[in-house]
């Protein structure tokens, strides 16, 4: 069936904070200067912020740039970070830290970040930009010279067996001149630009965290707004990578969660159940006594930083913000590189379509130019050996990242490396397994009612998003070396283990249904035999205020 099409100037893949910033910063451009410049952006999620999930800690540097007059604009930035704290936990005690000076919030703000993006959704529409929201880009579209011409929607109505149901509707192709990939961390097709292109031949593995996040309502006398707590330490052993984050936002709202380094080496951790473990420490549960959860979700984050930034253009477009990876994970902030990085891109390609005729190049080489001469590559050059000193435990990792921001002021002579996540791994047999805690039902839950607060939705009679490049690895060497990890990494119930049948036979039953989008599964798969595609567009969690 042949389908519809539409061409604009620019298309923008993700609504997140880094395609938003981009699609606003062309149209300013083009009120600016008088050029008629067609934005479209699209949106797999039901509504641009459902699928936002952030911390989240505000730097405005990038807003400001962008939207000097925001608080005259109504942006819902309410409450200001007022109260750092930096803390050490053993298993029963908590002790205050120095904070680091990445981590001193004085100026920034607690927001919800999906909030922030329905807003910045608000002044893109108001300066002529298109959003398509519950639209999943599903495929990318090619010009005969082999450059990417735009990317076409997935099509809907489609049966679990890929047959065509009543409700069918062919994909649309959007066609530009140049296409923005802003689809966060992990992007399904970025990962597929990465190989086509060979964007990441000069620079190291991407590495990733996952992060797990509540919102809770807590007793008034429990708030203290404006409050922002960092731990280290416990329940995390001191080799691996992780740690947690409490803020008091408005409205007698916490929001807590716990990101654990993706490239842990025992098999039976479960990152879920580290977070529902530590709720319960001495100096964390009282926040949440007579409160009441309102909302989870999970997201993979990079890690990787100044080392694993790939090219950003390839022939038609780039890749901005977290889809290419500008976290400062010293500062645990990114939404302000992101902005900017769509702010540059933004500007690269305007500059090129206003000089069509002149020079209206496929390869949009002034935005990584203009980002290597810009704040964003310089905060994650200073940063860029922090977080891989971490791989010698926790210990030396916290008296190296002194040294680094202290005495040698992120300016040393070398470059520490990083590798791939899903190559840390060891056997199941060689790892201490770990014995969690059953949930209280107060302050831990399980797995399924927390999904179930996400409010996590797909069509059952759909294709399977979570694919398999081999059926038979699950059991033949998931289950047999590493006892299945794919049944602890996923945060949402997605991956199990059953036996049924005559000969009572082990297979991996994927629950699709669930699945929070987070990206951990096509990460950390030890064989990378797990490939996230997008399902139909709209699906997935629904976040409110996250």
């Amino acid at each position: 069936m042949e389908r519809e099409a539409m061409e604009v100037d620019v298309v923008i893949v993700g609504a997140g904070p880094s395609g938003l910033s981009a699609a606003i910063r062309l149209r300013q451009l083009a009120e600016e200067r008088g050029q008629d410049i067609t934005v479209c952006l699209l949106e797999k999620g039901s509504e641009v912020g459902a699928h936002i999930l952030s911390g989240a800690v505000l730097e405005t540097r990038a807003l400001d740039e962008l939207i000097p007059d925001w608080k005259e604009r109504g942006a819902p930035l309410k409450t200001e970070a007022l109260d750092d704290r930096f803390m050490f936990l053993t298993g029963k005690r908590a002790f205050s830290l120095p904070t680091p000076p990445q981590m001193n919030n004085h100026g920034n703000y607690i927001v919800s970040l999906g909030n922030l993006c329905r807003w910045l959704k608000e002044q893109a529409e108001e300066a002529g930009v298109e959003i398509f929201e519950g639209f999943a880009a599903s495929e990318i579209l090619y010009n005969e010279d082999g450059s990417v011409a735009g990317v076409a929607t997935g099509d809907m109505g489609v049966s679990r067996e890929g047959e065509q149901k009543d409700s069918f509707q062919p994909g649309y192709e959007l066609r530009a001149r140049y296409t923005f990939f802003a689809e966060g961390c992990r992007g399904s097709l970025t990962k597929g630009l990465f190989d086509k292109f060979d964007l990441r031949a000069g620079c190291d593995p991407q590495t990733y965290a996952i992060g797990i996040k509540e919102l809770w309502e807590v007793p008034p006398e429990n708030h203290h707004q404006g409050r922002v707590w960092h731990t280290i330490g416990w329940p995390m052993d001191s080799k691996t990578y992780g740690g947690s984050f409490l803020y008091h936002i408005e409205d007698n709202q916490v929001a807590v969660g716990f990101v654990i380094g993706l490239d842990y080496s025992n098999p039976h951790l479960s990152p879920f159940d580290e977070f529902q473990r530590f709720k319960t420490h001495p100096a964390i549960r009282p926040t949440f006594e007579g409160g009441r959860r309102i909302a989870y979700g999970a997201r993979a984050l990079n890690e990787g930083g100044f080392q694993s930034i790939p090219e950003l253009v390839f022939p038609g477009g780039a890749i901005i913000g977290c889809a290419a990876g500008f976290l400062n994970v010293p500062k645990i902030k990114g939404t302000h590189n992101a902005m900017k990085t769509g702010m540059i891109a933004a500007e690269a390609a305007f500059e090129a379509i206003a000089a069509e005729g002149e020079g209206d190049e496929k390869i949009l080489g002034a935005y990584p130019q203009a980002l290597r001469k810009s704040w964003v590559w310089d905060e994650l050059y200073r940063v860029r050996n922090i977080r891989p000193a971490f791989r010698w435990g926790l210990l030396p990792g916290l008296v190296y990242a002194g040294l680094d921001t202290y005495l040698l002021r992120g300016k040393a002579p070398w470059t520490f490396h990083h590798h791939a996540d899903h190559e840390t791994l060891k056997p199941a047999a060689t790892a201490p397994k770990i014995d969690y805690p059953r949930p209280d039902g107060e302050i831990s839950f399980d797995r399924l009612s927390s999904v179930f607060i996400s409010n996590t939705n797909h069509e059952e009679d759909q294709p399977v998003h979570l694919t398999l490049k081999d059926d038979t690895v699950p059991i033949s060497v998931n289950l047999e070396k590493y006892d299945a990890p794919e049944q602890r990494y996923c945060p949402a119930g997605v991956y199990e283990i059953v036996r049924d049948g005559a000969d009572n036979a082990p297979r991996l039953q994927i629950n699709a249904q669930n699945c929070v989008h987070c990206k951990t599964c096509d990460i950390k798969d030890p064989t990378q035999n797990i490939h996230w595609v997008v399902p139909e567009g709209g699906g997935g969690p629904n976040y409110p205020n996250m």
